[in-house]
């Protein structure tokens, strides 16, 4: 069993309901659970997360702890952003979503977003000024916003007052889970 170095710190998955990159969810959720956070993960609708490998091949189904509405984003310290093409290019269009990582920046809280992630950072216009990775076809996007891209496993941007952690792809995970656990460990 992991050291539960995470107890007391509230971490808030965000999804829709289809194309999330496999591990770029269950992973993560995974591994803060084991090290004591409380994860919810909120859908857009209360049914279960089909997850898929690779953008394409069927994943694990997830079920979700609670809807995107029914989400109180207040009561979190970390906001966490799968990637996932399908999952990342819909969340985007979602204005829960996306007033969920305004209101995360804006109180000063941690975001962390992984490959396809950060296109819900850039619809919610709260780049500017930060530098992070992405899957790389994000780069174009991100600096079109007025961020810095970095091609990087993990880049964690502490610039305009709020923690942000980014990575690029699921070869990434070792890297982004430490940076994840460093910066809430230090805040707690």
């Amino acid at each position: 069993m992991a050291e539960n170095t995470l107890n007391g710190h509230r971490v808030l998955a965000i999804v829709t309901n289809y194309g999330i990159e496999q591990d770029e969810l269950v992973v993560p959720v995974q591994h803060l659970r084991e090290r004591g956070a409380h994860v919810d993960v909120a859908a857009v609708k209360a049914e279960e997360i089909r997850t898929l490998v690779g953008d394409k091949d069927p994943g694990k189904t997830v079920q979700p702890d609670l809807t995107l509405a029914d989400a109180d984003a207040s009561s979190y310290d970390l906001l966490l952003i799968p990637g996932g093409t399908v999952n990342a290019d819909s969340l985007r269009l979602d204005e829960t979503a996306v007033s969920m990582v305004r209101s995360f920046a804006e109180s000063g809280r941690k975001v962390a977003a992984i490959c396809h992630g950060p296109w819900l950072l850039v619809e919610a216009d709260v780049v500017d000024g930060k530098t992070l990775t992405s899957y790389a076809s994000v780069a174009t996007d991100i600096r079109n916003a007025k961020g810095t891209w970095v091609d990087k496993s993990v880049m964690h941007c502490g610039a305009n007052d709020w923690d942000l952690i980014t990575s690029r792809t699921p070869d990434d995970l070792e890297d982004f889970l430490r940076e994840i656990d460093d910066t809430l460990g230090a805040a707690g």
